[in-house]
């Protein structure tokens, strides 16, 4: 083994995924920072296309393709699948010669992932896929406005990210970071004048989407908190044109109704509000959905009535 070859074999190795595509500049521009930072072996598998949106979805009924894509200083691989397939398939040991990474970073992505945003969010899929099957992982969202932020100011939340994983790695490498959760990270619209980090829960805000009829096959659905970018303008590929419809099909499509907002009487420590202020949000999450205890005792009056409803129902 020659002495480059060594050197590899002794780095750590982190897996970059998101769910924007493979030629999204958030990605990239992670990928360039790791790559320059001389201290890990960095490998790529994420989709081949803009699959923001998707939540949790994996590809059951067909095979996928994994394509080489040329990133320098990494090896990459465009994924014809789901976020979570691109994660599950770099961490399979089957992509990279039986390589396993030390930690998958999902991201980062065009536009924030706090509250039930979580839910849907591909960007934060990724990373909870490689959690459950035993990766550490991180999921990283820039707070992009539309028509306001820069690729500047998404290059410089990749900055600021890198730091962060420097820290998870060091925790990794000495074991002591925690087995239980991963990491969503949310970076606000201007980086360079965030207020620092800050430890969060998940909260409740999302963006309200409605349903309009159209009478149009083009155009699609309005898209999720992301876009690619073509050049120095970013686009939304979200949109796209339909087969066409027969005759007496209805045709809707998404339209935002209502931006987030947390509530008033919102605690401080929640995402959005934190993320809204400026900080840097840190909030772990589990793989379990959390049950609201203060319903517990509802429904615990509500199943010793099951009894008399299964009697009623059967007479």
């Amino acid at each position: 083994m020659d002495g480059a070859a060594a050197g590899m074999a002794t780095k750590q190795t982190v897996l970059i995924t998101n769910d924007d595509g493979i030629d999204a500049p958030g990605l990239r521009y992670l990928v360039d920072l790791l790559v320059a930072s001389d201290r890990y072996r960095v490998l790529v598998s994420a989709p081949s296309v803009d699959q923001s949106g998707v939540g949790h979805g994996i590809t059951w009924r067909h095979p996928l393709s994994a394509k080489p894509v040329q990133i320098k200083g990494a090896t990459a691989f465009a994924v014809s699948g789901t976020p979570a397939d691109s994660a599950s398939l770099g961490i399979s040991g089957l992509l990279f010669d039986g390589t396993v990474p030390d930690l998958v970073v999902s991201g980062i992505n065009i536009g924030s992932n706090c509250g039930y945003h979580v839910v849907y969010s591909g960007t934060v899929a990724a990373a909870r896929e490689a959690f459950i099957y035993g990766v550490p992982s991180v999921a990283l969202s820039h707070n992009w406005i539309r028509g306001k932020s820069t690729l500047d100011e998404l290059k410089q939340a990749a900055e600021v990210c890198i730091p962060i994983i420097h820290g998870v790695m060091a925790e990794l490498k000495n074991k002591t970071f925690p087995e239980g959760c991963f990491l969503n990270i949310d970076v606000p619209t201007d980086p360079i004048h965030h207020k620092g980090l800050k430890l969060t829960k998940q909260g409740r805000s999302m963006i309200r989407i409605g349903w309009k009829q159209t009478d149009t096959v083009a155009g699609g659905t309005e898209s999720y908190q992301t876009a690619n970018v073509n050049g120095e303008y970013v686009v939304d590929t979200a949109s796209g044109a339909f087969p066409t419809t027969m005759e007496d099909e209805l045709l809707f499509k998404r339209f935002i109704k209502e931006e987030p907002s947390e509530g008033e009487g919102a605690e401080e420590d929640v995402d959005f509000i934190a993320l809204h202020e400026g900080y840097i949000t840190v909030t772990p999450l589990g793989a379990l959905s959390h049950r609201e205890t203060s319903d517990l005792p509802y429904f615990r009056s509500w199943l010793t009535h099951m009894a008399d409803f299964s009697s009623s129902s059967s007479l």
